[in-house]
């Protein structure tokens, strides 16, 4: 307790993100404007309605089955040049679902390049055709996952709580809470025609500012963390927006978006490409700042005398060992989710500078490298404003006679360690 008798938290031991001296007055200050503008952009934003589908895009009816018996047949030659059949023969299947629930019919096998190796017993998806005159044919299009896929989750969730604890607890809301955003506000907002750059970037302040103060605390380290993102952010806005346009991407490279330009012919698939990259970058991007904040945070506490140069550079030096290991996770996430289409153009002896500048790589390279330059400017951007606050809070105050210390008794005081860097902070409090 301080002189005037206002209580400061102290750091228990193993806390993670130590509260330095006025931190809860400067993030009120911060966080107020940031929630002001983000809902306002929100409300400005919002969808209009629910998404429809186009016009005929629903696609024929699914069920779901369970396959009670296979009966597996040669199968027949086919012309040479042509790739020959894996699996033949029919299955019996016991429909789960739709108005026909409880019945067996009998389907082909799947068969043909991707199609899904069934046994018995396998739960299964199937499409329902109806013809002209009545009657219903139905083809086994998938597995049903919905099973394994729940277990996986609770697994998941059960790993996060036994290791985080509480912070796992908190990590599992902001994941909920990103996904409710992600759902509910940037698609139907996208969908409903408008800017997808604007719903991404005022979406990603929304997930930024719920998930890191639910998950990290209500902190001036937090705070630091949102501003150096928030900035961070606008960067890789700009930088995406003009790279697209000087690379002079469309937004139209594989087959899904070209599906969705014929069934949702208003939507800009440059400004979808501009919000993926920003929706994209966030992830790493809040990884990034809060471990900086943290970090010089933990070093003015461990280290009061240490000024706003010695802080930053500190906090550099681990930021960029930070960044040389994020730098090579992005570029491996990428080469692993193209690695199909590299087999392809590497199978059709592509040239490497034809591979390089088509659009759908060009449009990966540029994902990368504004995604890396957004994460590189966070790190100075955030070690500095963290290392100023901290640097601020640690000044020792303006010296005041004070009277005469005294023990208990009125006996001499206390012994204290000298030379005691935590001591020394928790006096100025």
């Amino acid at each position: 307790m301080n002189p005037a008798g206002h209580d400061h938290h102290h750091p228990a031991p193993g806390e993670a993100h130590p509260v330095l001296p006025g931190g809860r007055r400067l993030t009120l200050i911060l966080l107020i404007p940031a929630l002001l503008l983000t809902a306002i952009g929100m409300a400005l934003l919002w969808p209009s309605g629910t998404p429809r589908a186009a016009e005929g895009g629903e696609g024929p009816a699914r069920v779901n089955g369970q396959i009670t018996s296979v009966a597996r047949t040669p199968c027949p030659e086919v012309p040479e040049g042509e790739v020959p059949l894996a699996d033949c023969g029919t299955v019996t299947v016991r429909l789960t679902s739709g108005s026909a629930a409880g019945t067996e019919i009998t389907t082909d096998l799947p068969s043909g390049p991707g199609a899904p190796e069934v046994e018995t017993g396998d739960e299964v998806v199937l499409i329902a055709l109806n013809a002209d005159d009545g009657t219903t044919s139905y083809s086994v299009m998938d597995h049903q996952r919905s099973t394994q896929l729940w277990m996986l989750g609770a697994v998941f969730a059960l790993a996060v709580i036994a290791f985080g604890r509480w912070r796992g607890v908190t990590a599992l809301a902001g994941l909920a809470v990103t996904f409710g955003i992600l759902l509910w506000f940037i698609v139907p907002a996208i969908l409903d025609g408008r800017s997808p750059v604007a719903v991404a970037v005022v979406g990603a302040a929304a997930i930024m500012l719920i998930v890191l103060y639910l998950t990290h605390g209500f902190s001036l380290t937090t705070t630091i963390a949102v501003a150096g993102t928030l900035a961070s952010l606008a960067i890789t806005a700009v930088l995406a927006a003009v790279s697209t346009a000087v690379v002079h991407l469309t937004g139209v490279a594989d087959d899904t978006s070209n599906f969705l330009t014929i069934t949702q012919g208003e939507v800009n698939m440059r400004g979808l490409l501009l919000a993926g990259i920003v929706i994209g970058s966030l992830g790493v991007l809040d990884d990034v700042t809060v471990t900086q904040s943290a970090t010089v945070t933990e070093l003015a506490v461990a280290n009061p005398a240490y000024g706003f140069r010695r802080l930053y550079g500190a906090a550099t030096r681990i930021g960029r060992a930070h960044i040389a290991s994020v730098i090579n996770t992005i570029v491996l996430a990428y080469a692993g989710a193209s690695l199909p289409l590299m087999l392809l153009f590497a199978a059709g002896d592509t040239p490497v500078s034809e591979l390089l500048t088509s659009q759908l790589i060009a449009q990966e390279l540029v994902r990368s490298a504004v995604g890396t330059i957004g994460l590189v400017a966070a790190v100075p951007i955030t070690t500095a404003l963290a290392a100023y606050l901290a640097a601020r809070s640690s000044r020792p105050a303006a010296p005041v006679a004070p009277a005469a210390p005294t023990g208990p008794a009125g006996g001499p005081p206390p012994s204290r360690p000298q030379g005691d860097p935590w001591a020394a902070f928790v006096e100025r409090q």
